[in-house]
Order: structure tokens, then C-alpha cells, then sequence
């Protein structure tokens, strides 16, 4: 089928317009042995024969259908109901534009709307927005609205090293130019109490993960503390949430946070080869306007019937460039909506157990891992990822346990911590049953009695 809808008369005249004889002659400054190459291509296939090809070389990867996997680090596999996607695939949300035209976008609107107000009650915050690209980028957006709330007067920004790291480097990579101060993510022992040492008169904003990067779990007393003496200097306390742990665990808001932000993949979005993800973003009234992203909010017609409009939306497309809070221009609708399908689902408690799932199932993968000869725990406290001091280097297990036991290890912290090196993140969730577990900690055992016999 031709897509380009121009007649043979309707080609001449425009050739004629622009004053050349043919086609060809617009491309006459390209050298005439390039202009139509001979491509080395294989003989045309059919659809049947492509897809056969194609399902050929999709059954040569790993998929977490088929093996076990422990590996977490920011990215979680969770069950996620079957409703999610039967909603998501409604073609009424599946190829629905940006809502820019609020009066023909009600349903959009509505369902944003359901999942800032799932998000605010799930965080203990006053307001949400209609979601960014992933957390690191929310995680920025934050500091920028510190900044926008102190009117850039402040230039110092504390980040905790148990941030996760690489949304760390997405807040040096959104604030470089702005001659910002990053101080605190230099020493991975670096706790509450040191970040609120490092806070002064000039911090903006003090940034901390809520369970952290390792999988600890701040007390909700430290946490309130640290919020006292952030908040005794001037400064915002910035808390990027785990939302799946929010089911079981006091939320940020409630501690004293002024900005709760984080990942939502975690919330019926599947890990996907590492996207599309989903960031969160609520604050405190107080703030709102100095939020990034759009807000949509509910009102009522002429006539008094329910409706939905963009309340807010503090971007360069709405608003003069200079007074923007953010260049981002769009949000994560349809990753917002599986959110909203997958809270929806499963309900307060429904949450809550499977936080509970997660933090039972971690706990007994852990006690029977660190029972094992040459292997400890790092961490305490955890929630479903705990840290494991291990006999011999990370990429060594990964390896044996893939290739031996078919099973995805967890994540070597040496990476990003060199100071961990040795050491491994380990993952826990309602998906992994406990066969997986005991799978993983006889594997690990062979592991160290491997090292043993050298």
C-alpha cells in the first residue's frame, strides 16, 4: 500500500513550482553511485515464517518465567493481577493523547486523578502529580523544587549514600550548571545523624532513601528526627519511598517529610528490559506550586456535574519559560494508570500483604543464608532486600548460580561501593517461593564449600 496519497499530476506540479524536472534532479548533488545502492537482503519470507524466526530467537534469552530471580536493586518483579493490563488494553486509554483538551479527555483525566489521590494516601502527603519518567528523574525534579522553594537562595544539597546510585547521578546530572554543593554520599557510613550534621543555613533540601538502597528500613523515630533538625535549619527533607514497602511501613508523611518521591514500577508495571517505568512525586501544600509536572484536580460544571481538569501545571508549555518549574513535558500516563488499576485491585490490605509477603519471605531467605558457612549479613532491619557478605566475588556466584542452577543472583554492590566489594543485594518478593529460596541457599552453599576445597 502506498502511504503518500500524491498523484503523478500532483507530483509534476510541485516539481514545477520548485523549478526541477523530475525527482531525481533533487537528488542530483548526491554522488548517482549512492543514491540507489543494492541492498544484500534475503529473500522476502512470509509473516508465518518471520514470526517462527522471531519466536526462534526470543526462546534463546532468559526469562523470569522460567527461572528464579533475586535480583532487585530498584527494579522488582511482582505478581500483578490480570485486571491491570485488561483495563490498560482498552483502547479508549491505550491511544489516548496527552490531555491537553480536558473537555474530550475526561476518562484520562479521572483515572490521573484516581492516582494522585492513591499516591497521597499511600505517602501521607497532601498533593501528587500525574507521575514523571522513573524515580531518578523524580528524584531530581525534588531537589530542583527545593531550590524553587528557596528561591535559589540556598545552594547546598545533603544526599544520603544509600540513595539508590544511579538516581544519585541523575541529580548531578539535572542540577550541573547550577553551582549546587553535593555533599554527603562520599562515605557509604554516612547515616541520619551525619546528614544532619552536614545540614546548614545554605542546604535546600537533605535527600534520604525510605528502605534505602541496601533494603534498611529507618526507624520511623530517626526518620521524624531527622526531620526535626533538616527542618530547624530552613532545609526540606526529601524522601524517595519504596511504594510496595508503604503498605506495611509508617508513610514519609507522617514522619515529617516535605517531598515523597520514588519508583512505581514496582505498582502492576513490569520490568520490561528496564522500562518504560513510572516516578511518583507528592509534596505538602505549601509547595504546591512549586511543583513540576501537572496536576489534575476535580470541579463541577455549570450545571453542577462532576468533572476533571489540569489544575496546575507549572511547565514551559504552559506558562512563560523563565517561571517554569520544570521542562519536563509529559508524564507517564499509562504507567500511572496501571498503578492506579493495581492499588485499585488490591486495596488497603491487599497491599498490605504483599508487603507482608515480602518482608516474611526476605527475612527467611536471610536467616537461612547467613547460617551458612562463609556467608553473613551486612544489613539489619531490612524490608525485602538484604545485604550479604559472601565468600568469594559477586560475578563468580552470579555466574554458577545461572549457569548450574538457573537462577538470577543479586546485585554486586562493588559496582557502586567499592568499598563493598564481596557483597551482594539480595531480593526478595511475594513471586519467589519457597522451593526458589531453598534452591538459592543450597546453590549457595555449593558455592562455599567450593571455595573450601581450594
Amino acid at each position: 500500500m502506498n502511504y503518500i496519497p500524491n498523484s503523478d499530476a500532483d507530483r509534476a506540479a510541485m516539481l514545477e513550482v520548485i523549478g526541477v524536472q523530475s525527482v531525481d534532479d533533487l537528488f542530483r548533488d548526491v554522488p548517482a553511485e549512492y543514491r540507489y545502492p543494492k541492498l544484500d537482503l534475503p529473500a522476502p519470507v512470509s509473516e508465518m515464517e518471520v514470526l517462527q524466526e522471531l519466536q526462534a530467537l526470543s526462546e534463546e534469552n532468559i526469562d523470569l518465567d522460567h527461572v528464579a530471580c533475586f535480583l532487585g536493586a530498584g527494579a522488582y518483579r511482582h505478581f500483578i493481577p490480570s485486571v491491570v493490563d485488561f483495563v490498560l488494553s482498552r483502547s479508549e486509554f491505550y491511544t489516548a493523547y496527552t490531555p491537553y483538551q480536558p473537555e474530550i479527555s475526561q476518562g484520562t483525566l479521572q483515572a490521573a486523578f484516581e492516582y494522585q489521590t492513591m499516591i497521597c494516601e499511600l505517602t501521607g502527603m497532601d498533593v501528587s502529580n500525574a507521575s514523571h519518567y522513573d524515580g531518578a528523574t523524580s528524584t531530581a525534579e525534588a531537589v530542583i523544587m527545593a531550590l524553587n522553594v528557596h528561591r535559589h537562595r540556598r545552594r547546598k544539597v545533603v544526599l544520603s549514600p544509600a540513595v539508590h546510585p544511579q538516581y544519585r547521578e541523575v541529580v548531578r546530572t539535572y542540577t550541573q550548571g547550577m553551582g549546587l554543593t553535593i555533599v554527603g554520599d562520599d562515605g557509604v557510613g554516612n547515616g541520619p545523624e551525619d546528614l544532619a550534621a552536614l545540614c546548614d543555613e545554605d542546604t535546600a533540601c537533605v535527600v534520604v532513601q525510605y528502605p534505602d538502597f541496601f533494603g534498611r528500613v529507618l526507624h520511623p523515630d530517626r526518620l521524624r528526627a531527622l526531620a526535626e533538625d533538616v527542618h530547624a535549619r530552613g532545609a526540606l527533607l526529601v524522601v524517595v519511598a519504596n511504594p510496595i514497602a508503604l503498605g506495611l511501613l509508617q508513610p514519609p508523611g507522617a514522619c515529617g517529610a516535605d517531598i515523597v518521591v520514588g519508583e512505581g514500577q514496582a505498582l502492576g508495571n513490569p520490568l520490561s528490559f528496564g522500562g518504560p517505568y513510572l516516578g511518583f512525586f507528592a509534596c505538602r501544600q505549601e509547595h504546591v506550586r512549586r511543583s513540576s509536572g501537572r496536576i489534575v484536580g476535580e470541579t463541577v460544571d455549570a450545571e453542577g456535574r462532576r468533572g476533571y481538569v489540569l489544575t496546575l501545571n507549572t511547565r514551559e508549555q504552559h506558562i512563560r519559560r523563565a517561571r517554569a518549574t520544570s521542562n519536563i513535558c509529559t508524564n507517564q500516563a499509562l504507567n500511572a494508570l496501571a498503578a492506579a488499576v493495581y492499588m485499585s485491585a488490591l486495596g488497603r490490605q491487599g497491599l498490605r500483604r504483599v508487603a507482608e509477603l515480602c518482608y516474611h519471605k526476605a527475612h527467611y531467605a536471610a536467616a537461612q543464608i547467613s547460617a551458612l558457612p562463609g556467608y553473613s549479613l551486612w544489613s539489619q532491619d531490612f524490608f525485602h532486600e538484604f545485604v550479604v557478605r559472601c565468600p568469594k566475588p559477586i560475578e563468580e556466584i552470579n555466574r554458577y548460580l545461572l549457569e548450574e542452577w538457573g537462577i538470577i543472583g543479586g546485585y554486586d554492590l562493588g559496582r557502586d561501593y567499592p568499598e563493598l566489594a564481596g557483597h551482594m543485594l539480595v531480593c526478595v518478593t511475594e513471586v519467589n517461593t519457597r522451593d526458589d529460596i531453598d534452591d538459592l541457599v543450597e546453590a549457595l552453599r555449593e558455592v562455599a564449600e567450593q571455595e573450601g576445597e581450594r
